[in-house]
């Protein structure tokens, strides 16, 4: 029935091109209608309607599409397998949109690996080191770009936005020869239109793409990346041009850099890509999206001008002051699509509240004008809310994962057009009442406990140079030492031991017997190599913030609330609810057990506040540093407890803090100064030689490096080498750096395997910016997404490199 209501409203986009009269289009559709045998109701009521969805997650609600890509990468199913699953996926995505009666769906956001990825791809600019000899690139290279070969490494990935996903960062330069080189696009825009549903083809915008590219190795790092506007914009031109020939009728730029703060000549570049677009995209309507953030006044009004442009998506969750703008400047005759369902966080939307902004943007721009959409893609949040049997009803009533929140976009929309579902907005509005006075959400003590920080900004009393010498006297480690980052592999056998434990199928006793002898593997594989400070491996965690979440109150736990982080990786947020507090220790046991097996330094293993922030689902109904306050007093109980028990090295992760970092800079102080006091607070008790480390990673700290040092850790290691050592030209230009650091010798994001000689030049790089009594060597990252066969030898090249540095260190002498 669905797919006949959009052949006749595709034939109404088609009239209205053709300058058919509305009367004439009315009497061609009822006709086509009836050829169609729909209900001429549901005709109605569904051009009425005006939805639309900025994006959907793309692996699946059971991580089908994880699965089979990792099965494709091991050699173990074929290309053709992998492709079937893919397209059964997005198959099941438009079904699904369609049969809820979204008007645009969007299409091309679907990707094996990443959306600027596929942009890069499309472009044909591949870097030279994966000898790509044209034509149509193909999963090697494509694959190759991603996550690098035994040959040669990976492209940089780092954040989306402030999201916890990853991109693949295009490395551009003028001598770039761009042809267009993957025609999935317009495939997939096919693939839809077979299956009876018109779409409309997203892309990566053209000025947004080389806003967030980098220049390739050897360019000049003052290289103008916008130069190449005129060398790429023939590709999307061609690109638009298959499009319109297949007939869409729709395309959508997704141009989220707007909402950051550009310089007025970045902002001149989107009027001249799009004034060079226009002819091209005559008889297509177009749509420019932005997503995470209120837009800027000036970037307001550069897109609101934009030459050929139909319409414009804005973040009105995120983006509240963007109403001010709509209200005030909104051009005439344009589509608005309002992004009131939240594309980032679990929570069911308050219907009512929105259904009043929308009423209020209605009388702005007029009913036919007014597009019902989501803040974001739902490429942030979890899959289908249908699939958690164990979370219990009342928080349950409370949420909306992806599939719901296209149901409440849906919802919104048939309410604007008069035919508003009472029941289903009677459920919503109690389910917001519940949530507001439910006695699991609110606990006085620990409000009360988190408000009384705030007179102080809890700093140890030592500085770090004094508490470096106490720890080197209890510590005794030799120059450059050597350390992980606290994962190692995690194997079949290990996710079995976990998941049958889960299930009860074994005992607590057999369970702990299994993890005991894992943690004596690792211990003893890190002894053999001689690794000075050891970690005990986190057998017995499933994620590094899901773990200590599921041992905190306030927080709620899925069974396959999966999201994309980045390729086939997902991870599992939770979902915090009410205030949290810590009832009980949570990984003294382990730590504990671990380091009795061994005379070496042990690091106990927690995440900080920060990123057990950044990396769950939020609670809405309070300031986020209210949250991050009340986790980091949970922390600090923890971290006490593990050094009264013995543990002399406690690293406490903030792998996510550059993340949550506001988009426009006249935000960051404000989130700096809790961000880096809620660190602060988890070690403020701690004596002197308890040493101290933290960790971050796949983010640009170059331009935080000063809130990084008044984080006043002991240690730090950071990622460094997957960037291209971004992170030492900081302290090339002069940034004085006086606790222990380690940049990441080798990327673990990667199956390859580093040379002892590659990791040896990385180190003599950081020792020409750094003082040998602070450097530490280590990977980028945790080892739990790798193999023993390639973490082994990996981690023995580097220990290697660190003993041959220290010789000739001492020779100079």
């Amino acid at each position: 029935m669905r797919s006949g209501v959009s052949r006749v409203l595709g034939t109404a986009d088609l009239l209205l091109h053709v300058k058919f009269s509305k009367k004439e289009i009315n009497s061609i559709l009822v006709w086509v209608a009836v050829c169609s045998s729909i209900n001429l109701f549901e005709l109605w009521l569904s051009r009425a309607m005006a939805s639309h969805i900025v994006g959907y997650p793309r692996m699946g609600p059971k991580r089908e599409l994880k699965f089979a890509l990792e099965s494709f990468w091991d050699g173990k199913s074929t290309a053709e397998d992998l492709q079937k699953v893919s397209a059964d996926l997005r198959s099941s995505i438009w079904k699904q949109m369609s049969d809820v009666g979204i008007k645009y769906i969007p299409s091309n956001t679907f990707s094996y690996y990443d959306q600027v990825l596929d942009t890069t791809t499309m472009l044909g600019a591949v870097p030279e080191r994966y000898n790509w000899n044209g034509g149509e690139i193909g999963f090697d290279t494509y694959f190759s770009m991603a996550r690098g070969n035994a040959s040669v490494p990976a492209m940089e990935m780092t954040k989306w936005f402030d999201t916890n996903y990853h991109f693949i960062v295009p490395e551009l330069g003028p001598d770039v020869k761009f042809s267009y080189a993957s025609h999935k696009a317009v495939n997939e825009y096919k693939e839809a239109k077979a299956l009876g549903v018109d779409t409309v083809p997203v892309f990566v915008g053209p000025v947004s793409y080389l806003l967030l590219s980098k220049p390739a190795k050897g360019v000049e790092k003052t290289f103008d990346l916008l130069s190449l506007l005129d060398k790429i914009l023939p590709v999307y031109k061609e690109v638009i041009a298959e499009l319109k020939a297949a007939g869409a009728t729709w395309i959508q730029f997704d141009e989220a850099t707007l909402v950051k703060d550009l310089e007025p000549h970045q902002l001149q570049a989107f009027t001249k890509a799009y004034a060079e677009l226009e002819s091209t995209c005559s008889g297509l309507n177009v749509v420019v999206a932005t997503y995470f953030a209120d837009i800027p006044a000036d970037a307001f009004k550069t897109l609101t001008t934009l030459p050929g442009v139909t319409g414009y998506t804005f973040d009105l969750v995120r983006g509240e002051k963007t109403l001010d703008l709509i209200k005030t400047s909104f051009p005439s005759g344009k589509y608005l699509f309002a992004g009131v369902v939240d594309g980032r966080n679990i929570w069911a939307n308050d219907l009512a509240g929105s259904l009043s902004v929308l009423e209020s943007l209605e009388a702005i721009v007029g009913k036919d004008k007014l597009v019902v959409s989501t803040s974001s893609s739902l490429l942030h949040t979890a899959v289908d809310l249908v699939n958690e049997t164990k979370l219990d009803d009342e928080i349950k009533s409370w949420l909306a994962f992806a599939a719901q929140k296209v149901v409440e976009v849906n919802a919104l929309a048939k309410a604007l057009a008069g035919h508003k579902d009472e029941a289903f907005f009677a459920a919503n509005a109690a389910a917001q009442a519940s949530r507001k006075c439910s006695p699991r959400v609110n606990n006085e003590a620990v409000q009360k406990a988190a408000a009384a920080l705030r007179g102080s900004d809890h700093r140890r009393a030592t500085n770090v140079s004094a508490r470096l010498d106490a720890q080197q006297k209890k510590l005794n480690l030799p120059i450059l030492p050597t350390t992980t980052i606290g994962s190692f592999p995690q194997t079949i056998e290990l996710r079995r031991v976990r998941r049958e434990y889960k299930a009860k199928k074994i005992s607590e006793e057999e369970y702990v017997k299994a993890i005991k002898e894992e943690i004596l593997k690792v211990v003893q594989l890190q002894e053999e190599l001689d690794i000075d400070v050891l970690v005990h491996g986190e057998p017995e965690r499933n994620d590094m913030v899901e773990y200590f979440g599921e041992q905190l109150s306030g927080f709620a736990f899925t069974a396959n609330g999966w999201v994309q982080s980045y390729g086939s990786r997902c991870v599992k947020p939770p979902i915090i609810y009410g205030d949290v507090s810590r009832p009980k220790a949570m990984t003294v046991f382990w730590s504990t057990m671990a380091q009795e097996m061994t005379k070496r330094p042990m690091k106990g293993m927690l995440t900080g506040p920060v990123t057990i922030l950044n990396w769950s689902f939020v609670r809405n109904d309070q300031p986020r540093f209210e949250t991050c306050y009340q986790i980091a007093l949970a922390i600090k109980d923890e971290v006490e407890d593990l050094e009264k028990a013995g543990i002399t090295v406690i690293q406490i992760d903030e792998a996510a803090l550059r993340e949550g970092l506001p988009l426009r800079k006249a935000e960051h102080a404000f989130y700096l100064d809790w961000a880096v006091h809620s660190f602060r607070i988890t070690n403020v008790g701690v004596q002197d030689t308890t040493q101290i480390h933290t960790h971050m990673c796949y983010s640009n700290f170059n331009d935080i490096i000063h809130s990084i040092i008044n984080m006043d850790a002991d240690v730090i290691t950071i990622e460094n080498s997957r960037s291209d050592e971004k992170l030492l030209s900081v302290f090339r230009e002069g940034v004085k750096y006086g606790a222990g650091i380690g940049p990441g010798v080798y990327d673990i994001h990667s199956p390859r395997i580093p040379s002892m000689e590659e990791i040896a030049d990385r180190v003599n790089k950081m020792l020409a910016v750094l003082e040998t009594n602070i450097l530490w060597v280590n990977p980028d990252c945790g080892l739990k997404t790798r193999k023993y066969g390639e973490v082994k030898p990996a981690l023995q090249n580097m220990v290697t490199a660190a003993k041959k540095l220290r010789s000739e260190l001492a020779s100079a002498k």
